[in-house]
């Protein structure tokens, strides 16, 4: 069934629903999409590269959570803006920095 007004198609065995899901949580899939290829180089003994892609998430997180509305970013928004800002730039730039900052211990 079609809706007069916004000419969208309401019926919920389409794939509209999964283009609103998406719409609305596109921050939060951005981030566990960066967070899984961080999981994949971990996997692969490739920690140091995943840590900064790990903090690197965490940093897209902040960013997200500082510019857009708090109903657009979804389960990003747990405290108050600046608290979660603050919270993810401190914990996603000390990862980076470990990561840039610790010896490789010989191996590339």
């Amino acid at each position: 069934m079609t809706d007069a007004a916004t000419g969208t198609d309401d019926d919920p065995g389409t794939g509209n629903r999964w283009a609103g899901f998406f719409r609305c949580h596109l921050p939060m899939v951005v981030v566990a999409v960066v967070v899984l290829i961080a999981v994949v180089f971990v996997a692969q003994d490739r920690w140091r590269r995943g840590a900064f892609f790990f903090g690197g998430a965490t940093l897209i997180a902040a960013a997200f959570r500082l510019c857009l509305p708090t109903a657009r970013v979804g389960l990003l928004a747990v405290r108050s803006k600046p608290f979660d800002v603050g919270a993810l730039t401190l914990l996603g730039g000390a990862v980076v920095f470990l990561a840039a900052t610790i010896n490789t211990l010989g191996v590339g």
